[in-house]
């Protein structure tokens, strides 16, 4: 491999950036460095650096929320999960009063009034 090809390959040109360099890339935009010369260093285009930044700045955001997203689903798979226990109670009383009722068999016996 040439040393030109090794170098750009470092920078960025036609290889993949680990998730450090890119956070690295995009912390050096946030902290004021132009975006024309870190995409030059990097070899990236500087839609991609926009890109990133945008990525970085959405992410850091949904992680200030007071409530994570996850604790409402929770809270709703929980009430969905009793409705269905309840549900799959009640469909079997029905279906075993169903069959009694086609047996003709009395339902049950009462008990004498005193």
């Amino acid at each position: 491999m040439s040393v030109e090809r090794t170098k750009a390959i470092e920078l960025g040109h036609g290889g993949r950036m680990s998730v450090q360099r890119k956070r690295d890339a995009v912390l050096r935009l946030l902290r004021g460095e132009d975006l024309e010369l870190v995409s030059r260093q990097l070899g990236v285009t500087a839609a991609t650096l926009s890109q990133w930044r945008e990525a970085f700045l959405a992410a850091g955001e949904s992680s200030l929320r007071n409530r994570p997203d996850d604790e409402g689903h929770e809270q709703q798979l929980r009430r969905l999960e009793a409705k269905l226990g309840q549900t799959l109670m009640d469909n079997e009383l029905l279906r075993e009063k169903i069959t009694h009722l086609e047996s003709g068999k009395p339902w049950g016996r009462r008990r004498p009034r005193r």
